[in-house]
């Protein structure tokens, strides 16, 4: 999986070179709506939703991700060799610690051949700069396949990141390293909605 996911990502590299003579720099390589203050319902009720998936959490169990609707959720495609990821980490973290009390959350698809036997004692042991602390991953960690991430469209590259809505709609996709300061205003004007009104279910 490293090597098709290295040859992938060399590959959007090569055609994101060219496509940004046309497009610029300012936009991101997934689809984003108008940032105008208090339009955030509105601009989510026209984007794709999430997929109906289900998680393996690396301390063993299962998350559905339709549990977490009602919380703005980024889901973060990532393995233990991939320096992008790295770099990305230690903001994950920050966001985690930031929002989490906000109803942010973010799951961390670990996306190693492997899988937990090289993932947990890289969760467990790899400390990261997070404003001149050092800290573990903070955030809860899944891991991930081919086909679970197939689901989410399939990855060119990692890391690769999606945005969520507290009413379970795709807002953003980012494909490699994201803009730090670009993430945080995208899930601070998800963050604003309100959450979906919650339906009487009962068991």
């Amino acid at each position: 999986m490293k090597q098709q996911m290295i040859l992938r990502w060399v590959a959007v590299a090569l055609l994101a070179a060219g496509s940004l003579a046309f497009a610029g720099c300012k936009q991101s390589a997934s689809t984003k709506g108008s940032s105008a203050k208090g339009g955030t319902a509105a601009l989510d009720a026209g984007k794709p939703s999430a997929p109906d998936v289900t998680f393996p959490e690396l301390q063993g169990g299962d998350l559905p991700l339709a549990s977490l609707k009602g919380k703005v959720v980024l889901v973060n495609f990532w393995a233990t060799w991939c320096d992008p990821c790295r770099v990305e980490i230690p903001w994950m973290i920050g966001f985690q610690k930031k929002y989490a009390s906000r109803g942010f959350t973010i799951l961390g698809v670990a996306m190693d051949e492997e899988g937990k036997k090289v993932v947990e004692p890289f969760v467990q042991n790899t400390k990261f700069d997070v404003d001149g602390s050092q800290e573990t991953m903070i955030y809860p960690i899944m891991i991930g396949n081919e086909d679970l991430a197939e689901k989410f469209g399939g990855l060119i590259g990692l890391p690769t990141s999606v945005l969520i809505s507290r009413d379970g709609k795709i807002v953003k996709r980012f494909i490699g390293l994201v803009d730090k300061s670009e993430l945080q205003k995208d899930i601070e004007e998800q963050l604003q909605a309100p959450a979906p009104p919650q339906s009487n279910r009962h068991s």
